[in-house]
C-alpha cells in the first residue's frame, strides 16, 4: 500500500494525475519565463555577450541561494551537484548561445526543441523505463509544432550550428534524466538544490566567459534590469521549480514543458516587436500545444492494459456449481467462520 501510494502521489512512470496539476502548472512557469530571453537579450542587453549573460543568470544566482540556505553538498553529492550543473546550465548555454549565433533563431529553437525526444530514448538507458512510442509521437509532434512556428521560409542551415543545438539539446536532455535518477538528498529544497547547480555551471562558464569575450560590457539601467530579471527570476526561481519538477513528476511529462518557451518566445514577438503569425504558424503553435498537454497524459498502451485487467477480472466466470449467493457452509464447532 505505502509503495503505491508513493507511486501516485509522484506521478509514477505514467502521466500527471490530478492532484499533480498544480506542481505541472509551477514546473510550467520556468520554460514560461526562459522564453522571455530573447526579448531581453535583444532589447535591453548589451549585444555580443551572450556568455556574460549566462554567466550573470548562474553565478550570482547560486551564491544567493548557497546564502539563503546555508547549504552545502555532502559526500559523493559534490562531484553529481557539479556535474548537473556543467550538463544543465555550464554547457548548455554555451551551447545554446553558439547555435543561436551560427543559425537563424527559429532553427536553433527547433533544435533545442529536440529535448523530449533525446529524453523519452535515454529514459529507456539511464531510468530503465519501457520505450514509450506514445512520448516519442507526441515529442516528434512537438518540434514540428515548433518548428512550424519559428523557422522561417528563408532559413539557412549551418553544419557547425547545427551541431552545437544538437549537442545543446542532447546535453540538458542527459541533465534532466540524471536528475530524476539521482533526485535529492534526504533534507535538501529545491531552492539548495537549484542553488549547488547554479553556482557549479556559473563557476564552469567563469573562465569561458573572460576568455572568449574579454572584458565585461558597460551596463545601463536598462541592462541592470535584464540581468536582473534573467538572475533572479529567469535563474534563481525559475531553476528551483525546474528541478522541484523534475524530481517529483514523471521525467517525460517535464521534458515536453521545454517546448514552452520558443512558444512564449514567439508570442512576445508579437506583443512587443510586432511581429506577426500567419496560419501555417499558428498550426504549428496548435500541434505544440497538442504535444504539451498528450505529454501529461499516460501512455495509451497502459491504459488500455489496465483497462483489459479490469475488464477480466469483472467477466471471469464463476465456479461450475456455485450461485451468485453462496450458502454458507456449516463449520466444526469450535471453529471460527
Amino acid at each position: 500500500m505505502t509503495r503505491h501510494t508513493t507511486q501516485v502521489a509522484s506521478g509514477g512512470a505514467g502521466g500527471v494525475r490530478h492532484g499533480n496539476l498544480p506542481r505541472t502548472a509551477l514546473t510550467a512557469l520556468a520554460p514560461s519565463v526562459w522564453g522571455t530571453t530573447y526579448v531581453v537579450t535583444t532589447e535591453l542587453l548589451p549585444e555580443g555577450h551572450p556568455l556574460f549573460a549566462g554567466f550573470l543568470r548562474a553565478l550570482p544566482a547560486g551564491l544567493i541561494a548557497l546564502a539563503l540556505t546555508r547549504t552545502l553538498p555532502r559526500g559523493a553529492w559534490w562531484g553529481k551537484a557539479a556535474a548537473l550543473g556543467v550538463l544543465n546550465i555550464g554547457l548548455f548555454l554555451p551551447l545554446l548561445f553558439f547555435a543561436a549565433e551560427r543559425l537563424p533563431g527559429g532553427v536553433a529553437a527547433t533544435l533545442a526543441a529536440a529535448q523530449p525526444l533525446v529524453v523519452a530514448v535515454l529514459a529507456v538507458t539511464v531510468l530503465h523505463e519501457r520505450l514509450s512510442l506514445w512520448r516519442l509521437l507526441w515529442g516528434v509532434t512537438g518540434v514540428v509544432g515548433v518548428g512550424l512556428v519559428v523557422i522561417g521560409p528563408n532559413a539557412a542551415l549551418d553544419t557547425v550550428g547545427v551541431v552545437a543545438g544538437l549537442a545543446g539539446a542532447v546535453t540538458m536532455a542527459l541533465g534532466v534524466t540524471l536528475t530524476k535518477r539521482w533526485g535529492r538528498p534526504a533534507g535538501v529544497g529545491a531552492t539548495t538544490f537549484a542553488g549547488w547547480q547554479l553556482t557549479a555551471g556559473g563557476l564552469f562558464l567563469l573562465p569561458l566567459t573572460f576568455l572568449a569575450e574579454g572584458a565585461p560590457p558597460a551596463i545601463d539601467l536598462p541592462a541592470a534590469l535584464g540581468y536582473l530579471w534573467l538572475g533572479l527570476v529567469g535563474g534563481l526561481i525559475t531553476y528551483a521549480l525546474w528541478f522541484q519538477g523534475i524530481t517529483s513528476l514523471p521525467v517525460a511529462s517535464v521534458a515536453v514543458l521545454a517546448l514552452l518557451s520558443p512558444l512564449v518566445a514567439a508570442v512576445l514577438g508579437v506583443i512587443v516587436l510586432d511581429q506577426t503569425l500567419g496560419p501555417i504558424q499558428l498550426v504549428g503553435f496548435a500541434l505544440s500545444l497538442a504535444a504539451i498537454v498528450a505529454g501529461q497524459l499516460p501512455p495509451r498502451t497502459r491504459a488500455r492494459t489496465r483497462t483489459r485487467t479490469r475488464t477480466r477480472t469483472r467477466a471471469r466466470p464463476r465456479t461450475p456449481g456455485h450461485d451468485s449467493v453462496s450458502t454458507p457452509t456449516p463449520s466444526p464447532e469450535g471453529t471460527p467462520r
